[in-house]
């Protein structure tokens, strides 16, 4: 079994929320107090659903902007030290690929 990716799982949900909301549009035009009352909530947790995905898409993007801005402050502050570690990460890479 795969490991489930954080953006995996975002796009999972994002699928169903469309899902969803097309079909709501699809029963738009049904009558009935139990459906009106079904579509309600169901447009309700769509609109939960949007808005959970939004505050954990700012959240992925604000810990990504700090992960690259401490990436860049160790860079310069380290310049021949991540020089050496990006060349042992690339013969590390090569080795991998060669044995393919």
């Amino acid at each position: 079994m795969k490991p489930v990716t954080t953006d995996k799982l975002m796009a999972d949900l994002q699928a169903v929320v469309e899902d969803a909301e097309a079909l709501l549009r699809a029963t738009a035009g049904q009558a009935g107090e139990k459906v009106a009352e079904a579509r309600a909530r169901a447009e309700e947790s769509v609109r939960a659903a949007k808005e959970r995905i939004g505050k954990v898409q700012e959240g992925l993007l604000e810990r990504t902007r700090e992960i690259a801005d401490n990436a860049d402050s160790y860079v310069r502050e380290n310049p021949w030290r991540a020089a050496g570690i990006a060349a042992a990460a690339g013969l590390v890479l090569g080795l991998l690929m060669s044995r393919r």
